[in-house]
């Protein structure tokens, strides 16, 4: 078990963010935290039309462009809490979803500096699927072991040259950085953070109370193969 036991756990949102690299992880914390105390903060580049007293959700849907002017009929969103400026001092843990909002660089801009100052304070930074691309363009995975979804794995490459990117990993752990694989898999890193925080007992329990088959191996990768990636 962890030597510090986190207690404020933020998330970032932004436009194309992966629903389920969000609300999966959340979900089992949100079991967790029927027992053990947490906060959660939600954090985004704006909160929106402040001035009219509103706070503007976070869509999966990708913001309008010239060739795709209108917003996609199924979409989902989320309010944030916090905007990178405002959020709170005490964040222990970090968590940076992927999803095609990743590879816009004017949506990913202002979550750079936001990871580099808040780093040096977390206990833990937890990474799902290409959001390990953006922490990479940070240099906080320089030097260090890391992957990212499998299918936009070379995309993930080319985002730091410095970091050991490797390809038939589930999840990988390199001092306090987690990161894993694409989507889905960011429901088995969790699992694993949990039960190298709080005990196997408390991750087991969370996982058969959501009937949740783990995948415990972070090495059983089989889309790396699938999809062609290959370490960096």
């Amino acid at each position: 078990m962890a030597a510090h036991t986190p207690k404020h756990i933020a998330i970032i949102l932004f436009p194309g963010f992966q629903l389920l690299d969000v609300t999966g992880p959340l979900d089992t914390l949100n079991v967790l935290s029927r027992s053990t105390p947490l906060r959660l903060s939600i954090l985004a580049s704006t909160l929106g039309t402040l001035h009219h007293g509103n706070t503007d959700p976070v869509s999966t849907a990708l913001p309008p462009t010239p060739s795709t002017p209108s917003t996609p009929p199924f979409a989902q969103s989320i309010l944030p809490t916090h905007t990178f400026d405002t959020a709170p001092p005490d964040i222990d843990v970090l968590i940076v979803p992927g999803g095609p909002g990743t590879r816009t660089p004017a949506t990913t801009r202002p979550i750079l500096p936001f990871i580099t100052r808040t780093y040096p304070s977390l206990t833990h930074l937890l990474s799902i699927c290409t959001g390990s691309g953006i922490v990479a363009q940070t240099g906080v995975l320089d030097g260090r072991r890391a992957t990212s979804n499998k299918r936009a794995f070379a995309w993930a490459k080319q985002q730091s040259e410095a970091v050991a990117w490797v390809a038939r990993a589930r999840w990988v752990v390199d001092g306090n950085v987690w990161t894993s694989s694409g989507v889905a898999a960011g429901m088995d890193m969790v699992y694993a953070w949990v039960e190298a925080v709080w005990g196997e007992g408390i991750a087991g329990e969370l996982a058969d109370g959501s009937e949740y088959e783990r995948n415990r191996d972070s090495g059983n990768d089989r889309f790396a193969e699938r999809w062609g990636a290959t370490d960096g």
